[in-house]
């Protein structure tokens, strides 16, 4: 059984249709008969990307720079719900516009929204899943509310695909009158500055844990990942000390990463860590103590210590 129509949030992120956007309809297209996406902003410059990606129609509201989404988009798609056109899910990616859109939404509608899922499946209704206990175990959950249902889902829950598909149609999505709430405007958005590729999108992940000792010795993870052409991660135990950003952060309370390599040096394994990482490819696992949990899912493991193993992996690698 598949759902009539299933509308996707097109997320812009500098000037580009959002990953995750393209992971979630990849997931659409399996489930829905028809998928269109919409977004706060100008529809033709998502029209060709997400229709290669599937999507029939895109419902733009044009222009909103310097204003909130949540509050346009969730007004915006309120109006048009109640003016006939309900899809039977909305898809929305667990990201900050993603989850205040889906917010204000569910109030308007008065409709319940779930959040952090990996999976949707369709048979007698929608059934979302939902990890918890650090992905130990997996809650599924039936919307019971009726059309539509308001689900988030967490990035690279899915895989992003190509269908084929020409340009979308690009529509309107009217803005109604938003009260005081619209008057807010947005003054500045703040970029953390990075090198080399996106932690949540390298081929390659590199990340460093307590074993490390001092926030110094972090340069050696920085030091692997740019000679892999990689990016640098790390624990949130490190996070939470101060040696490196929160963006760092692979983990169930950071990014989700899925590269076809990932090194975790001196990371002993919490449940929390893995549940970030786990869906890597190869996983490369360098730690002094040999039951340390992370060994359970390597696919290589190197017992030593980390302050050795680096100095020599880099040292091979430079004179390749």
């Amino acid at each position: 059984m598949a759902l009539s129509k299933v509308w996707v949030h097109a997320e812009v992120v500098e000037g580009k249709v959002a990953p995750i956007s393209l992971e979630m309809l990849a997931k659409a297209r399996e489930i829905a008969d028809t998928v269109e996406v919409f977004t706060g902003g100008d529809g033709n410059e998502v029209a060709a990307t997400v229709g290669a990606h599937g999507a029939t129609k895109v419902l733009a509201t044009g222009d909103l720079s310097g204003k909130l989404q949540g509050v346009h988009v969730g007004s915006a798609l309120a109006a048009a719900i109640e003016g006939g056109d309900a899809p039977d899910l909305i898809m929305f990616g667990t990201t900050y516009d993603g989850r205040d859109i889906a917010a204000r939404l569910s109030v308007k509608l008065d409709k319940p929204v779930l959040t952090n899922n990996t999976d949707v499946e369709v048979g007698d209704g929608i059934v979302v899943s939902t990890q918890i206990f650090g992905g130990t175990q997996i809650v599924k959950t039936k919307f019971a509310a009726g059309s539509p249902a308001i689900a988030l889902f967490r990035p690279k829950s899915f895989v992003a695909e190509e269908s084929g598909g020409g340009p979308a149609e690009v529509a309107e999505l009217a803005v109604p009158d938003t009260g005081a709430a619209g008057a807010a405007k947005m003054l500045n958005r703040h970029v953390e500055e990075t090198t080399g590729p996106k932690l949540d999108e390298a081929a390659v992940v590199v990340s460093g844990g307590r074993g490390l000792g001092e926030a110094g010795k972090f340069q050696l993870i920085e030091d692997l990942a740019k000679t892999l052409k990689g990016a640098p991660g790390a624990s949130r135990a490190i996070v939470d000390a101060g040696w490196v950003p929160y963006s760092y952060q692979v983990g169930q309370t950071g990014k989700v990463v899925k590269p076809t390599v990932y090194i975790a040096a001196g990371i002993s394994g919490a449940t929390q860590h893995m549940v970030g990482m786990k869906g890597s490819k190869n996983i490369v696992a360098i730690n002094k103590d040999p039951e340390a949990p992370i060994f359970g899912i390597a696919d290589l493991g190197i017992v030593g210590d980390v302050h050795k193993v680096l100095p020599k992996l880099l040292e091979a690698l430079q004179n390749r």
